[in-house]
């Protein structure tokens, strides 16, 4: 578990995930991304030049806007713990995108050994997205190695540890 200041750090995202390790970092509303089912496409080659390599035609979402392209509705209640002021609940939903940028794009050529061998798709990750009841929008954000169908309580509550971390530092 890490805040948005290693969270938005794609060169730390990838090392964990390098290593075999699970994570949920939070990260900004406005990092990018497409959808799951986003698919790359190559035009076709004219016969001079270079081929054209595939890549997302259609530009990258920010995760806000992903986050709260299927409303309100489409997010749970969740009780995640236990405080000393009664149940910790908010409204959560999962899914699953592909962080998108300059950083993502070189990491996945680099995982394919350079562009020729790269197809152009770009690893997935699960969003993790808090929409607080009374916000106008959704308020948090998080990214996790973890699938989208993790139950949302335990993506909650693995989210929400941070704060417990930074809690325990300061005792």
């Amino acid at each position: 578990v890490a805040d948005a200041g290693y969270g938005q750090n794609t060169a730390f995202r990838h090392g964990l995930a390098e290593r075999g390790l699970d994570f949920v970092v939070a990260v900004r509303a406005d990092e990018s991304a497409h959808p799951h089912d986003a698919v790359p496409t190559t035009p076709a080659w004219s016969g001079n030049g270079r081929k054209p390599a595939a890549r997302y035609r259609t530009p990258a979402y920010s995760l806000r806007d992903l986050a709260a392209q299927t409303g309100r509705k489409s997010y749970r209640q969740v009780t995640w713990r236990r405080g000393s002021k009664g149940a910790m609940r908010s409204r959560f939903r999962a899914q699953s995108v592909r962080p998108a940028g300059v950083a993502a794009r070189r990491h996945a050529m680099a995982q394919a050994t350079g562009a020729a061998g790269w197809d152009g798709v770009l690893p997935a990750l699960t969003l993790l997205s808090e929409w607080p009841t009374g916000a106008q929008a959704p308020t948090e954000y998080w990214l996790t190695t973890l699938p989208a169908d993790t139950p949302l309580r335990r993506l909650a509550g693995l989210a929400k540890m941070r704060w417990r971390i930074e809690h325990d530092y300061r005792e």
